[in-house]
């Protein structure tokens, strides 16, 4: 008896591996928070700068060392001494002054004709806007001057420079995720193109090639960065090109184990029978088997790029104000931590969040891609 199929019967979907790599991804709740928090750290560091009131390289003098804080700056014990400062460098006398509200009444006098030109000098207070002299005497040696209250947010406070460190922060996050992701792109395009290419023409050739890992495996990494800052300065292309440029060692191992494991595979030796060129099998069937390492090697690698980065930074060989990552900001953060601890607290709570993230997706992947290897 022969049943026929429905013509309705829409005909079964096969999942393929990445299909059910993804699902054991994504059912892991570690790995997907961090992707949550990983992203909102992209996000943040991306469109923070641009949404924040405060540009990463702006000075406030009279906000040096602030507290972070929910509540608007200047403090109340703030507006009168801050007042009195910017008459001084207006070469004024303050003969008396009254806060109505959000905005400051004075009187001043001086020995001359008072210059209505005087309020620039209130301007260029970072805690007063808007002044403006009025009510002359009839020698114009006295005046009222009004001036409002510029009331502005230090949501992280502010560094030893008296520059926003909420925006700086956001700022360093940049600098130290696109140097993460570049050299981390260097290392994994150099290596496995090289542990491929060796690991698949296998003889002498190989032996060579990894020989010359091992010597350079040999050498310092301080070595090759100090090198490079003595010939070229310091600046960030020369950062993701200097870690980039030698983290690939790792990986061209890592490639080459996979390519003599693939290449002995049905697939490769019916393309030699085939005919098929060396770069095309190593371009087609071997580098494209080895994605599964490569991945999960890379998500490590990020994180280890970025502890590489803040490592040379601390250091000052890394980034040049005033420009700065996550790396500079802890190293001052550190040299202020008895006086000033949110300096050190905030690019210390992004940075760990972001290096525990990277490793948990790390650790997500391997077991989504190997589930044999938990």
């Amino acid at each position: 008896m022969t049943i026929a199929m429905s013509n309705n019967e829409a005909p079964a979907k096969g999942r393929s591996l990445w299909d059910d790599a993804r699902d054991r991804l994504l059912a892991n709740r570690a790995a997907v928070a961090s992707m949550i928090v990983l992203v909102i750290i992209a996000l943040l560091s991306v469109l923070g700068p641009i949404l924040s009131p405060h540009k990463f390289d702006t000075v406030y003098r009279d906000y040096v060392k602030v507290p972070a804080s929910l509540e608007a700056y200047p403090r109340q014990e703030q507006v009168e001494p801050g007042f009195e400062r910017a008459v001084k460098r207006a070469r004024v006398t303050l003969d008396s002054y009254e806060q109505v509200g959000d905005q400051v009444i004075a009187r001043i006098s001086s020995r001359r004709e008072i210059d209505p030109r005087t309020t620039r000098y209130i301007d260029r207070s970072d805690l007063f806007k808007n002044a403006e002299i009025g009510e002359f005497s009839a020698d114009k040696k006295q005046a009222t001057l009004r001036a409002d209250i510029n009331y502005i947010h230090f949501y992280f406070g502010t560094d030893a420079n008296g520059r926003d460190m909420m925006t700086r922060t956001f700022i360093a996050g940049r600098v130290s995720l696109t140097i993460g992701l570049l050299a981390t792109i260097v290392a994994i395009s150099i290596g496995v193109l090289y542990g491929a290419t060796s690991g698949y023409l296998g003889g002498r050739i190989d032996q060579m090639m990894m020989r010359v890992v091992d010597i350079l495996y040999s050498l310092p990494f301080i070595f090759f960065v100090i090198m490079l800052v003595v010939f070229f300065g310091r600046n960030f292309i020369l950062m993701f090109i200097a870690v980039g440029a030698v983290e690939w060692l790792d990986m061209a191992r890592i490639v080459r184990g996979q390519t003599l494991t693939i290449k002995r595979q049905e697939y490769v030796q019916a393309a030699e029978a085939m005919g098929v060129a060396d770069g095309g099998i190593v371009r087609r069937h071997i580098i494209p088997n080895t994605l599964g390492p490569v991945v999960v090697y890379m998500t490590l690698l990020v994180p280890k790029v970025i502890l590489l980065e803040s490592f040379l930074s601390f250091l000052g060989l890394g980034i040049q104000e005033p420009m700065t990552s996550w790396g500079v900001l802890i190293s001052e953060g550190a040299r202020n931590l008895q006086g000033a601890a949110w300096m050190l607290i905030f690019p210390s709570i992004f940075l760990t969040s972001t290096l525990f993230a990277l490793n948990f997706i790390g650790d997500g992947l391997r077991d989504a891609l190997d589930p044999k290897d938990r």
